[in-house]
């Protein structure tokens, strides 16, 4: 990651160095290169129109004598310039300074033949015994068609040579520290981006190990705070599955012992009843009736188990069926507790069926509603000793509820959230005494849920429990189709 954080920062900064450079660099040339031409534009057209207002002071004489001196004197220290009287010849006839040294000199033949046929020049003249380059301007010296020569001004470029040498240095000293800025931005950038990264990769690495639960703590709101976000959405997805993968691991190994214990139990007490029979070991009948009785018992048992999980898995797979039509309630609750009676009656339970007034039909399958009661009811016989069972329905809207009510011993509220589980167990203490598969309330649920009604539970240890069952009732438009 660090070298990745150095990467970025090389990149950042050749990319903001080469912007500030070659933008600071292309505007100081183009700047340099326009304000210089707008400067000596401006120099030349204010020197031609005084070299014009010389030639308007002097055009009346082509002599030189003290009075045309005196105004070459008087003009210069006016315009803050050099004035130079030149012949047709091209030689320095007359000059603004007193003792000058160029007198006698000749210009260019160039600038003293433009000049001569009445053009105007501009250069910057370079003389012996000039130390710097003077800009100069020329035009011709004459009045009308008469051309005495020509007038040169010149002024010294050095001030406009020192102005753009400053503007360089504001250049440089621009870009230095466009550069300094560009460092430090990208310093604070490459730390802004590789901070999280550096997160995003710590957070990675750990749900790449398994830890679901990490999240990527970014607080910025751009492209890294979405990538962020993305991750731990990511890993909230991941975290679930894992969760879910070990929630069916852990009902696939519960599943496995279940079934192995409810199948060893049976199996086992069959196998030594066989020895004994096989060995001849029973040797009344009637001992060997009551090993006969009691295998015959577990065979039924291990039934029962490979029925409930054959109905269970089926309901599970969405592979049952339901055969609606209009239902009785107050029928299949006399039915279930009629069947029910011997077996409660051993336990001295009694078994009350409320007869409720005005109950409307329910649209169900029978079959299953009848597997409900009966599993409710089978559930309240096997927890409660010397009590009473009580069966009831009632009206509620669009609904029929179906209570089961026992006083046996209740469920802890601990447990009332797990009875629904397969194979889950309240008693468990009292298991050998009450044999069951565990899968009972399981099925209920399941059965409840795929006619679209709803099944709860109201329980205190110790003063028994109330399943209720609510299905959906016969409306109107059922009955007539």
């Amino acid at each position: 990651m660090m070298g990745m954080s150095k990467s970025i920062f090389r990149r950042l900064l050749f990319s903001f160095l080469a912007t500030v450079l070659i933008g600071l660099g292309f505007s100081g040339i183009l700047i340099s290169f326009l304000a210089k031409e707008y400067i000596y534009g401006a120099q030349k057209e204010e020197m031609l129109r005084q070299a014009k207002r010389v030639n308007a002071a002097i055009q009346d004489s082509n002599v030189i004598n003290p009075a045309l001196l005196g105004k070459l004197a008087s003009l210069d220290e006016s315009f803050n310039m050099r004035i130079w009287l030149f012949d047709q010849k091209g030689k320095i006839v007359a000059t603004s300074m007193k003792d000058e040294v160029f007198t006698g000199k000749a210009v260019a033949h160039s600038i003293a033949d433009s000049v001569l046929k009445g053009k105007n020049a501009v250069t910057e003249l370079k003389m012996e015994g000039l130390e710097d380059p003077m800009l100069s301007v020329s035009i011709p010296w004459g009045k009308g068609e008469k051309v005495y020569g020509g007038i040169i001004l010149h002024a010294p470029i050095e001030g406009v040579e020192r102005t753009f040498a400053q503007m360089r240095e504001t250049i440089l000293w621009a870009t230095l520290f466009g550069v300094l800025l560009s460092t430090a931005m990208v310093s604070y950038l490459s730390w802004s981006i590789s901070r999280p990264l550096r997160n995003i990769e710590r957070t990675t690495a750990e749900i790449g190990r398994g830890n679901y639960s990490e999240r990527v703590q970014v607080d910025t709101a751009d492209e890294i705070g979405d990538l962020a976000q993305t991750i731990n959405t990511l890993a909230g997805k991941l975290e679930r599955v894992e969760q879910e993968r070990q929630h069916l691991e852990q009902v696939r190994n519960d599943f496995l012992a279940n079934v192995s214990h409810e199948l060893r139990t049976p199996l086992t007490a069959m196998q030594g009843f066989l020895e004994a029979l096989q060995d001849g070991l029973v040797e009344e009948e009637e001992s060997r009736q009551k090993y006969y009785a009691v295998m015959y018992s577990e065979t039924l048992h291990i039934s029962r188990l490979v029925d409930d999980l054959m109905d269970l898995m089926k309901l599970e797979n969405n592979e049952v069926t339901l055969a609606k039509f209009p239902v009785d309630v107050e029928t299949l609750m006399n039915k279930v507790a009629f069947s029910f009676s011997p077996e409660a009656e051993e336990k001295g339970i009694e078994i009350i069926v409320e007869q409720p007034k005005g109950l409307p039909k329910v649209y169900a399958d029978k079959d299953r509603v009848a597997q409900i009661l009966k599993n409710l009811v089978k559930n309240a016989i096997k927890f409660t000793d010397e009590g009473t069972i009580r069966l009831s329905a009632r009206s509620d809207g669009q609904w029929v509820e179906i209570s089961v009510s026992d006083t046996g011993i209740g469920i802890s509220p601990d447990d009332q959230e797990r009875i629904w589980e397969r194979f889950f167990k309240v008693d468990r203490g009292r298991s050998k005494k009450n044999k069951g598969t565990g899968l009972g309330l399981a099925i209920v649920k399941e059965l409840v849920e795929l006619h679209d009604g709803q099944v709860t539970l109201e329980s205190e240890p110790g003063k028994g429990s109330v399943f209720i069952v609510r299905l959906p009732a016969l409306n109107c438009e059922r009955s007539v189709s």
